[in-house]
């Protein structure tokens, strides 16, 4: 095999706590996420040259180091060196500064479609390694199913089988502003300002999910909503619109600043998604889509 096409899904948090910090710095989180079928794709290639290019359309993001699926094949090769080098055809569609963990995605995709193009010199347990050190959020997409996170992000446990096909093929309408969060910031004014959760109340949260006595629409919660509000007004009002005008509930997304909305099946989207370019400008990022 020389080449690989990988499919590298956005995500969203159905619920998001962040319930403290911990001793390394980073934060510990309580997180439902769920994969969407929307997302960009990858093209991976043997090539006879050492080294790694990557080239990408769509969504403007850096072609070298700066790039996620670029770093996460550099840790690739420097575990397991091969014969000639690799080339990255990247289709961006899903947009940075989102909280749909697009970058991530793509990293989690470079390792595992590395791992499968060279015949699985690593083993599940090693692509999980090389992705938490490429980023918090990077082991989730290993997963391709809806996982509840803990810890730094990387300690995941998947959904039971029943428990997922209660979200799989769940209508999706995602929308994100011109602007994006950086997450480093939103963490920091969390810290400063925002309110934590208790880790004892959003499990209690996810518990009463998984055991079908709370319905998805009241499980929806996201820490950095107030904070994200606070500086981008716009946002609240876009998500408290969807919620009264349109009766969908409606939540962002990580630290933002794209949001998404559960509208009922067979819904006609075309008032909300009216509102939404009328909001955020007719080149809003907008986006109907289903849980994977």
């Amino acid at each position: 095999m020389n080449r690989i096409d990988v499919a590298c899904p956005a995500k969203i948090n159905l619920t998001l706590a962040v319930t403290g910090k911990r001793s390394d710095g980073y934060h510990d989180i309580l997180s439902l996420a769920a994969p969407l079928r929307f997302g960009d794709t990858l093209t991976l290639q043997r090539v006879p040259a050492a080294g790694i290019s990557l080239e990408s359309r769509g969504e403007p993001v850096p072609t070298g180091d700066g790039n996620l699926a670029f770093r996460a094949a550099r840790a690739f090769l420097n575990r397991y060196p091969v014969d000639g080098g690799i080339s990255i055809g990247l289709n961006k569609r899903i947009p940075s500064g989102a909280g749909l963990g697009g970058g991530s995605s793509d990293a989690a995709g470079t390792l595992a479609g590395l791992n499968e193009l060279f015949g699985y010199p690593a083993d599940p347990e090693e692509i999980h390694r090389l992705a938490l050190q490429l980023g918090s959020d990077c082991p989730l997409f290993l997963q391709r199913r809806p996982v509840i996170l803990r810890g730094r992000g990387g300690e995941i446990e998947p959904l039971s089988p029943a428990e997922a096909d209660r979200l799989r093929g769940r209508k999706i309408l995602l929308f994100k502003p011109f602007f994006g969060v950086p997450t480093a910031w939103a963490y920091r004014h969390l810290a400063t300002g925002g309110a934590t959760s208790p880790a004892t109340e959003a499990e209690d949260r996810i518990d009463a999910w998984r055991a079908g006595a709370l319905p998805l629409e009241r499980l929806l919660h996201n820490d950095f909503e107030p904070v994200v509000a606070r500086k981008y007004p716009a946002v609240a009002l876009v998500l408290a619109t969807l919620r009264e005008r349109f009766g969908m509930p409606a939540l962002l997304t990580g630290s933002g600043s794209a949001g998404f909305a559960l509208p009922p099946e067979g819904a006609d989207l075309s008032a909300p998604t009216a509102y939404l370019r009328e909001a955020y400008g007719e080149d809003a990022f907008i986006v109907e889509s289903r849980i994977a």
